[in-house]
């Protein structure tokens, strides 16, 4: 490939917030008339904040390089450094090219590489093949994994082959305690470390005035990133979670946590939003008695859609509704409908994806009498 260009974005202290100021100035714009009272924004670091990463390998003059890919555009950029990555994935990416493209065999139809890394120096890369995996690649694999000491999992087309484990544990400090979190490497995971940090904070500072005698829904857990956290200031909380992977990371990040409080389900909104109307019964609550539960809360994390209009009016029958939100063009539409029964309390934004349009949201509700 020729004519290869980076997209030129100057990574500076006040570049990052003049796009931090807009992002926050269209989501006030946004929230209209729907809220009253001030944004609280949480600005990241600009630069070495991103956790995880994925680059094409891109093939050319008989080296391997990464690139990536501009929005809306399929021809790739070959790039030399990561600026937002953290300073682990810095450090590991030129290591990992020079020790591809000394290698034949790990360079071979090499297609991608990802980086899953920890704020305490635990590194897990996959990479992906357009061909199989044998057994002299994973005895080159292998030799690498020890010389950089990271963790290496190799993928191709219906094969999987995991070196050492498929996971990462992160360790966050929330409010002076140390949370343990194991992060899978086909599981969704926070990118933005220091800012999931604030935003877990946020979250367990608007809930710790609501009281332990009552219970907390959780609905889209994932691996109980914010349930390991939240569960403190509730009596028992019910969570849900549609992946698998997901549900299995949060029972194993609930118990390293002694978090005991927390039952796990795997149900989507809707199926939960049905169990609780009493709609139809489900063999995977055959061992729960709803009944036992005194919900005053609900905590909803919706993928980019936002909620669907059965399951707002499940989240509109709760005293208190913690909403986190992704998406700003979904979150306002059901802001509005929510506002009807509801009112707006707090609201704060964090700049999880800098130098994005991307902005993360969330909004504390509370019933009106």
């Amino acid at each position: 490939m020729t004519n290869m260009s980076t997209p030129s974005i100057e990574y500076s202290d006040s570049n990052y917030q003049q796009q931090l100021d807009a992002k926050v100035s269209g989501f006030r714009d946004a929230l209209g008339v729907l809220v009253g009272c001030s944004v609280e924004v949480y600005p990241s670091a600009p630069l070495n904040f991103r956790m995880r990463a994925e680059f094409r390998i891109w093939h050319e003059d008989g080296s391997a390089h990464y690139a990536m890919n501009s929005p809306g555009e399929k021809r790739p950029y070959i790039i030399d450094d990561f600026p937002i990555g953290g300073t682990l994935i810095n450090r590991l990416m030129p290591l990992l090219l020079h020790a591809i493209n000394a290698n034949p065999v790990l360079s071979k139809r090499l297609f991608s590489a990802e980086f899953l890394t920890t704020t305490r120096g635990e590194a897990l890369v996959t990479l992906i093949y357009h061909r199989p995996l044998d057994e002299i690649w994973e005895s080159e694999a292998r030799r690498l994994q020890m010389a950089l000491d990271i963790g290496i999992i190799g993928r191709s087309r219906k094969q999987k082959v995991v070196l050492t484990q498929d996971y990462v544990t992160e360790t966050l400090t929330v409010q002076g305690r140390d949370y343990l979190y194991q992060q899978v490497e086909s599981g969704f995971t926070q990118p933005n470390a220091n800012i999931n940090v604030k935003m877990l904070t946020w979250a367990s500072e608007c809930c710790s005035v609501i009281g332990k005698d009552s219970d907390l829904l959780e609905l889209y857990c994932g691996n109980g990133n914010f349930t390991a956290v939240l569960a403190q200031h509730y009596r028992q909380v019910l969570a849900t979670e549609v992946s698998k992977v997901s549900v299995a990371s949060a029972q194993t990040n609930f118990q390293q946590n002694a978090v005991s409080n927390v039952t796990v389900v795997r149900l989507s909104s809707e199926e939960i939003t049905q169990a609780l109307n009493g709609d139809r019964p489900f063999r995977r609550l055959k061992e729960i008695d709803l009944g036992s539960y005194g919900f005053s809360t609900i905590f909803v994390d919706p993928p980019r859609a936002g909620l669907d209009d059965d399951t707002l009016k499940l989240v509109s029958q709760f005293e208190s509704v913690l909403y986190i939100s992704c998406n700003p063009d979904t979150l306002m539409p059901n802001l509005s409908v929510l506002a009807k029964t509801h009112e707006i309390r707090k609201v704060a934004v964090f700049d999880q994806f800098p130098w994005t349009h991307h902005l993360e949201s969330a909004v504390l509700l509370k019933r009106r009498n």
